[in-house]
């Protein structure tokens, strides 16, 4: 007797990208559910690669840039602020982790700090008011405090 699991999926490539979309070879997975399934059900293998775990069933997984997103983010009334990823989970910014890429996208530290997120464009626009020159750099303010944002290279 044929067992629920990835089976439907074998035949296709799953993704996910830097778009935040999950996606099966080139076809983005618009169920909502689905895609929340798969972004609370991303392991890490010891080599480096992801792969699905949904109860017994393993579906190996692209990885575009990292398993996390940035998808919006709350303002606090301390004045910092909480990252809502895309697995719905909540957790607030770190600000010392912030970091840009040379393509000008914004990462931090999730996960107390074993992963990174990037920021999708209206988590990005919402920090934005915030961002001010600092020397070369540019830093934030949040909570009272004033952090610099550090440029990966």
């Amino acid at each position: 007797m044929a067992r629920a699991g990835f089976y439907a999926v074998e035949s296709g490539r799953i993704s996910f990208r830097r778009d935040g979309n999950w996606y099966n070879d080139d076809d983005r997975i618009d169920n909502p559910r689905i895609a929340l399934l798969f972004s609370r059900s991303v392991k890490r293998a010891s080599d480096g690669s992801y792969f699905l775990q949904v109860g017994d069933e393993r579906a190996p997984i692209t990885v575009e840039d990292t398993p996390y997103v940035v998808r919006t983010i709350e303002d606090r009334a301390d004045g910092s602020v909480t990252l809502i990823l895309n697995d719905d989970s909540r957790e607030p910014l770190d600000p010392s982790t912030l970091e840009v890429a040379p393509d000008d996208v914004l990462y931090c530290s999730v996960r107390s700090g074993e992963h990174r997120a990037r920021f999708l464009r209206p988590a990005y626009y919402h920090l934005a008011p915030r961002f001010e020159p600092d020397g070369a750099g540019f830093c934030i303010r949040l909570g009272g405090g004033r952090y610099p944002v550090r440029l990966r290279s």
